[in-house]
């Protein structure tokens, strides 16, 4: 086998790139985004990674101790020609922080994902985008509001950004397509263990005119963890979130606040104060959330107007 930082060319070895160690190393266990970030600030072309010692890894970039042998084997077993000559065969595109094709917005947040893992029309992360999220529980409220919005903002040529997640997320996606506009679905796993998999069939025509997209590779099984980290990517995605229905406690809330964090826009959908699903939401208009009764309410955040 050629050593890992290399790939074996037309009758010839050659040295891989920087973005090739990138997603060589992503692609290692025992590690995640905060080493990946520590490793790139010692040194950007990340060369030098490949000449240390297990120790020298432990103590530069307090990798824990019971993790280090494991990326260190992974560092000099995993050939990175193979693995991307598999992911072409399976039509998996890869973008990573340091090409041009990187969303400008996603680059701007806290922690950015340095690998992203795509299948479908990556020309989509070009265009204006917005998410759109909610309770895996909606009411028949929160069905309509989706779709009455979804429909209103792919009319002004908006891209609408979600979970896969089953409620609000799902159907977004759904009414973004009916209504022949065009949707990034941002998974929690990766592309071989789709998330819940009663959406597989929905997967798999997004495949073709819209976008998948995850920081995990393909083998990666969905966790609990996943998803929380998953809602950063999907509010950096986006010039701003929109909730439709949420408990006091959810997933978009998260999402939310990540948006905040970020100096995007926030934007909620009113309900019932009798109704838990609409408890988050009104609680994120409380807090200064802009009250969406209409599309209008968004469009004059973003300086548009339905005329």
């Amino acid at each position: 086998m050629v050593s890992p930082i290399f790939y074996k060319g037309v009758g010839q070895v050659k040295e891989v790139s920087t973005r090739e160690r990138l997603i060589h190393l992503h692609e290692c266990r025992g590690i995640g985004v905060k080493t990946i970030y520590k490793m790139l600030s010692y040194d950007p072309t990340l060369k030098s990674i490949y000449f240390m010692s297990p120790h020298d890894l432990r103590e530069q970039f307090q990798i824990p101790s019971q993790y280090v042998s494991l990326f260190f084997n992974d560092l000099h077993t995993k050939n990175i020609s193979e693995i991307l000559s598999d992911y072409n065969k399976k039509h998996i595109t890869i973008i990573t922080i340091v090409d041009k094709e990187y969303p400008f917005l996603l680059k701007q947040i806290y922690m950015p994902p340095y690998v992203l893992y795509c299948q479908g029309d990556t020309g989509l992360l070009q265009k204006k985008m917005i998410a759109v999220v909610g309770t895996r529980i909606p009411t028949v409220y929160g069905l309509n509001a989706t779709r009455l919005i979804v429909k209103e903002l792919v009319e002004k040529d908006f891209i609408i950004v979600s979970g896969f997640a089953k409620g609000v997320d799902f159907e977004a996606h759904k009414q973004a397509i009916a209504a022949n506009g065009k949707t990034i679905a941002v998974l929690g796993s990766g592309f071989e263990h789709i998330y819940p998999r009663e959406h597989i069939t929905m997967a798999e025509e997004m495949k073709n005119k819209h976008l998948l997209l995850t920081e995990y590779p393909p083998y990666i099984k969905p966790h609990k963890s996943y998803f929380p980290a998953r809602n950063r990517i999907i509010s950096g995605l986006s010039l701003g979130t929109l909730v439709i229905e949420a408990k006091e406690k959810s997933g978009s809330l998260i999402t939310a606040q990540f948006a905040l964090n970020e100096g995007r826009e926030v934007f909620a959908v009113p309900g019932s104060i009798f109704s838990p699903t609409s408890k988050g939401t009104n609680l994120l208009i409380q807090e200064g959330a802009k009250l969406v009764m209409s599309i209008e309410d968004i469009l004059t955040e973003f300086e548009y107007s339905s005329d």
